[in-house]
């Protein structure tokens, strides 16, 4: 019964997603064309906030569990773990005092309305993953740009998402690059619970009725830790052994 319900909402949502990105983009443009960076930074915020009500068509719920005041003043690294694309707009959306910018693959960076226009023009990086140089250089510059800005950059280190809920190892080359590139970095772990169960029966129809939930555990200081790889193994189960599967 659950499944069958699925489909009707599933095309609601599609609807109204696809909308959605459709009104956004030329307003981006607008904002970023026209007003510059901020405007366009709150273009993307509205996006986000949407694109998370879009999501209430098929009864998904989102928690942010946070009890740490985390300061605007300096750079931020947040290192998750990575279900699916619904892990996004929260982040963006419930830590957008931040400036969260992502390291995205260079495939959507085009085609996709509103989402493309945003990772080419607001500070986020786009890699190739198939061209090692290519991704050295752009990460090297998003690192700086981060330094420099005291912006967010958003890193998912296990490189792909993780279909039902298990993650995956980390994959520490990126982190390590980061960490030399923004060392008055100040690392926020996060864990993602249930964000894949919106893909459990596939792209379609799409699962409901999900309370995908954040926690953000302690923030670490990056200038105070000696030893990078031991810092990635503590953060990698920091934030592994806080995923509940059910």
């Amino acid at each position: 019964m659950r499944k069958l319900l699925a489909y009707p909402l599933t095309v609601l949502y599609f609807m109204v997603f696809g909308i959605t990105l459709l009104v956004f983009h030329p307003i981006q443009w607008f904002c970023f064309n026209v007003f510059g960076y901020q405007a366009h930074k709150k273009s993307v915020d509205a996006l986000q906030f949407c694109l998370m009500r879009c999501l209430n068509v098929l009864g998904t719920r989102f928690s942010w569990d946070n009890t740490y005041t985390i300061s605007k003043d300096q750079p931020l690294l947040i290192v998750s773990n990575h279900q699916s694309m619904y892990d996004i707009s929260p982040i963006m959306w419930y830590m957008r005092k931040h400036h969260v910018k992502f390291v995205s693959k260079k495939e959507l960076g085009k085609g996709i309305p509103s989402v493309s226009y945003n990772l080419r023009h607001g500070g986020s990086v786009l890699i190739d993953r198939k061209n090692p140089r290519q991704a050295l250089s752009a990460m090297t510059t998003f690192g700086d740009y981060i330094e420099d800005t005291n912006r967010a950059a958003v890193i998912f280190p296990e490189g792909t998402r993780s279909k039902d809920g298990q993650p995956k190892v980390f994959k520490t080359r990126g982190l390590e690059l980061l960490f030399e590139r923004v060392p008055s970095a100040l690392i926020v772990p996060i864990t993602v619970n249930n964000s894949w169960k919106m893909l459990r029966y596939g792209k379609f129809p799409m699962g409901i009725g999900n309370h995908i939930r954040f926690k953000v555990h302690q923030p670490i200081k990056l200038s105070e830790v000696d030893d990078h790889s031991e810092l990635i193994k503590g953060l990698e189960h920091t934030i592994t052994s806080a995923i509940i599967l059910e």
